[in-house]
């Protein structure tokens, strides 16, 4: 299928696209189903209650990700892109206080929280680790319809007969005539030999076959400019993360320092790595707190895309505009080569696709507008994800907070150096990006459930235990 930037670069809220901006968006779809003459609605029948579960990750770290609470908001008609963060404790207070759901265009529907939304630890789904089950009911408490969606990473859903199909595709069915439609490094590569094009440049071509040039570098812009506003409000915040481990933000106070040295002058080895930290921090931080992100690919690895950028901005005198968006393009096309091949959801295949995919995206964006060749870009991202493999998922309490918002920073650590070092050499390397990505799919089928997003294994269970 084709993937637009716009897929992969989602606004939203935090902490997580997958337990959070996923769970909230399938309760949309399911209100439009409802609205719909797409069931078979029994004659006279009328829905007034709603009822959902969450199997899998989503009922094992749904308290920490805030997934109940999505699905709340998701039946109140709001959607990830345009809640507003602040106004999130107040509906779903309503809501539980109320007992009922009254989104926009429908009847008022019952919903306690306490009793119709269920975290199932016992059940899961089989076509995913993030499952869910949403159900419409009468009077009688008949149930009139029963759709399960899946949470597939970045902010995607899609139903149970979805799913399905898409394990069935045998290849790559493009949604859009393209003129450039790789799914894979090496056609990509091949494309931009026979072509004569950058990655960008093709990635380009390819999404204004759906849209105009403008607003396609306006979409690009209020991607960044939502990616930049979160680095700008984490560098400005203090105190306590929510959710119970009291996690303190440092971002700022690591941004104050750093302020003070650059005016001082005083020499500091480590100051790019440094200023990387920070604004990977800074955009975790949010996340962590529920605040306004983008997916890059998702919200675990939200830091990394957006921090590389502003180092792009921050270092390099010929950064502008123009280099933004092609970075986002970039990024993008290796982004969309990954998902389609392996998965960037942490509760399939560990960390490894949630921060592995992001440093490679984002090693791939800086090495383009750092001059680099397909050859040169192809290798940056596969350096970069080379050495995430095997990186498992284990969040403390479910919340993205330990060790996720310092993986971030790292993530972009690694982004710059893999750019870097392949900056240094001709594009020829041993192992193929299609290689690795491969034998990401491969380990994260391998690892245990306890390291996918289930907090069942690693810091999250020895963190606590010492």
């Amino acid at each position: 299928m084709f993937l637009s930037v716009f897929d992969v670069f989602k606004i939203g809220v935090g902490p997580s696209s997958s337990h959070t901006m996923g769970p909230m968006t399938a309760a949309n779809r399911f209100l439009d189903l409802i609205a719909s003459d797409k069931w078979p609605r029994p004659h006279g029948a009328r829905v007034v209650a709603l009822k959902a579960s969450l199997h899998g990750s989503l009922a094992y770290t749904g308290i920490g990700h805030g997934t109940g609470r999505a699905v709340i908001i998701g039946l109140t008609g709001e959607a990830p892109d345009r809640i507003d963060p602040d106004r999130m404790d107040d509906i779903v207070a309503a809501v539980e206080r109320n007992h009922k759901v009254s989104p926009p265009g429908h009847p008022a529907y019952h919903f306690n929280p306490a009793e119709d939304l269920v975290f199932d630890k016992k059940v899961p789904l089989k076509g995913h680790a993030n499952g869910m089950r949403l159900s419409a009911l009468d009077k009688d408490g008949r149930v009139l319809l029963t759709t399960i969606y899946y949470s597939i990473g970045g902010g995607f859903v899609v139903t149970d007969t979805e799913l399905l199909a898409m394990q069935k595709a045998k290849k790559v069915a493009f949604s859009h005539k393209v003129p450039y439609p790789f799914a894979s490094a090496k056609q990509m590569l091949d494309m931009a030999r026979s072509s004569g094009l950058t990655i960008a440049q093709m990635k380009r071509a390819n999404e204004e076959a759906v849209m105009d040039r403008n607003a396609l570098n306006a979409g690009l812009d209020r991607i960044w400019d939502a990616m930049s506003g979160c680095i700008d409000r984490g560098l400005k915040q203090d105190g306590k993360l929510p959710g119970g481990l009291n996690v303190r933000r440092r971002a700022r106070s690591i941004h104050d320092q750093l302020q003070e040295e650059w005016r001082s002058n005083r020499q500091n080895p480590l100051l790019a790595n440094d200023w990387l930290s920070v604004y990977a921090m800074a955009v975790n931080e949010e996340n962590a707190a529920g605040g306004r992100v983008v997916t890059a690919p998702t919200n675990g690895a939200a830091g990394v895309v957006p921090a590389t950028i502003r180092y792009y901005l921050h270092f390099h005198p010929d950064a502008d505009q123009d280099g933004i968006r092609d970075y986002l393009l970039t990024a993008a096309a290796v982004g969309g080569i990954i998902k389609h091949n392996a998965s960037i959801s942490g509760a399939e295949v560990g960390c490894q696709g949630e921060v592995g995919s992001a440093s490679a995206m984002a090693a791939a964006g800086l090495a383009a507008v750092m001059g680099g060749s397909p050859e040169q870009i192809e290798n940056a991202a596969e350096i970069a994800l080379e050495h995430h493999l095997g990186m498992t998922c284990d969040p403390v309490a479910g919340l993205v907070q330990v060790p996720c918002i310092e993986r971030n920073a790292l993530g972009a650590v690694k982004a710059v150096t893999a750019a870097s070092l392949a900056l240094k050499g001709d594009g020829l390397h041993f192992v193929p990006l299609d290689a690795c990505i491969e034998t990401m799919r491969q380990t994260g089928n391998d690892m245990s459930e306890k390291y996918k997003e289930t907090s069942l294994g690693g810091l999250a269970v020895n963190v606590v235990e010492c």
